[in-house]
């Protein structure tokens, strides 16, 4: 890159550099902020330092999914990559660390060395020498200046109330009429479209606003779409739900909660549908209602949803809210709930999209579903390690040792009990998963099949041996 610093166009193309191998270096930085802009300079002169390195600068707010994807909750921040791999990352203005990392993606310094490249010397200049002597006074935190800081308790009284002051409101950058990023500009077009009255506030005139909300809200960019008091989410959602059709109603919806809808009341419901809905939600321990099938999600939303159910390896009952509009509506009221998908668990709603994908990113998810006895159906291999150490010996059979199935593993348990040996048991013609399965885990085609300690001792004619010799008792205590 010749010391160039560049600034990212979209995720694909830093996913494109990324995947090349090369060492990349990026920074996350916000034009508001002062920190941001004086580590800009340093970093500038670092790929003046070290040009086989890319150099990328991100504008945190400008793009969320680039954001999002690396979890970047305060500016400035770097991520360094290498051979394709995020190897390390850095929050706030520390010059001497990011000096010191870039140069061990570049291969120019060692962990038990600090970099001093020359762009922290003459390269540099003193005006860069005196910023970097100054932050080195400052600690981390006073260094990194959040995308969500604390808020006081008169803030946050603050915010609830502008979050209220209209059914639908809208915190973006500039007005309405004049939007002061692409992002703000598509929401308000996305708005009008839908023929939706809405309030606004320009998050770029109150910088305490700005930056509170963020907290507020946990979420770490603009704009931010309101309904009722309560989030709906940032563009990309809003687009996703204007382009699915899903937007307006669920607005009208949400405000009609303003009315005092209670939660779990189902108020309008006939006595048929409420029994149906009750019997739906609770078809399975853990139920998806959705848009579309777990194979053909007709939604990201929904698509997401399974996915997490999937990379939990939790097992789940699903309904096609579009092919029954009865349920469709019906089960908004039943929940209280204005939008879909909508997860239950034991028949009680679990909530959407962005609240099941939050649970899953804290490690709620799993936790809440272990305390309503749903673990994730175990792999294959798992199961087989848990079997086989199960108990300290532990012989797969065909048939149990009262009555074996086969000569040789009645030999084999004939010996074990002549030797006085505890042991347990499977039947591997009870599963057939665990019969084909043990033989590729074991690399043994036959049965039976002797462990102890989850190691294997060997089949038939191993077992033998060793009872002919005298060492098959020794063997299984050592």
């Amino acid at each position: 890159m010749g010391g160039a610093v560049k600034d990212v166009a979209s995720k694909s193309e830093l996913d494109n550099m990324r995947q090349s191998g090369a060492p990349v270096v990026l920074h996350f930085w916000a034009s508001w902020c002062d920190a941001s802009k004086q580590m800009d300079q340093v970093f500038s002169h670092l790929a003046t330092d070290f040009p086989r390195a890319h150099f990328f600068r991100v504008e945190a707010e400008e793009h969320p999914e680039i954001s999002e994807a690396y979890s970047v909750s305060a500016v400035p921040y770097f991520v360094f990559f290498k051979d394709g791999k995020v190897v390390d990352t850095l929050e706030g203005a520390d010059p001497s660390s990011l000096a010191n990392k870039v140069g061990k993606v570049a291969g120019s310094s060692t962990s038990n060395e600090p970099a001093a490249p020359a762009s922290l010397g003459l390269a540099a200049g003193p005006t860069i020498l005196e910023t970097v002597k100054e932050n080195a006074k400052a600690t981390s935190k006073d260094r990194a200046q959040p995308l969500s800081s604390t808020t006081t308790e008169a803030l946050n009284t603050r915010l609830e109330k502008l979050t209220k002051s209209h059914p639908v409101m809208l915190f973006m950058k500039g007005t309405p009429e004049e939007p002061r990023c692409g992002f703000s500009k598509n929401v308000v077009n996305i708005l009008r479209d839908e023929k939706v009255e809405f309030g606004s506030f320009d998050i770029l005139s109150d910088n305490e606003v700005r930056e509170g909300l963020k907290k507020f809200s946990n979420w770490p960019t603009y704009p931010q779409l309101y309904c009722n008091g309560e989030l709906l989410g940032g563009a990309d959602i809003v687009i996703a739900m204007h382009e699915s059709g899903e937007l307006k109603e669920a607005l009208i919806e949400e405000a009609g909660k303003g009315g005092g809808v209670s939660s779990g009341s189902t108020g309008g419901l006939s006595e048929t549908l409420r029994a149906r809905l009750e019997g739906l939600v609770n078809s399975s321990p853990v139920m998806l209602f959705m848009k579309g099938k777990p194979e053909e999600p007709k939604c990201g939303f929904s698509g997401k949803v399974v996915e997490i159910l999937k990379q939990e390896k939790i097992e789940f009952g699903s309904f096609d809210i579009l092919l029954d509009d009865e349920v469709r509506q019906g089960l908004k009221v039943y929940s209280n709930w204005s939008s879909y998908p909508q997860l239950y668990v034991k028949g009680e709603l679990l909530g959407g999209s962005d609240i099941v994908l939050e649970m899953q990113k804290s490690g709620e998810l799993k936790q809440v579903l272990s305390e309503k006895g749903i673990v994730g159906k175990q792999s294959l291999e798992e199961r087989l390690k848990s079997l086989i150490n199960s108990e300290k010996v532990m012989l797969f059979m065909k048939g149990s040792p009262d009555e074996p199935k086969c000569g040789f593993s009645s030999k084999v348990v004939k010996a074990l009990r002549e030797e006085d040996v505890s042991f347990g048991s499977f039947d591997i013609l009870s599963d057939e998963e665990v019969r084909q399965g043990i033989k590729s885990f074991s690399n043994w085609p036959t049965f039976p099949q002797l462990y102890y300690k989850g190691e294997l001792v060997g089949g038939c004619d191993i077992i033998m041996e060793l009872s002919s010799s005298g060492d098959l008792k020794a063997t299984l205590s050592e």
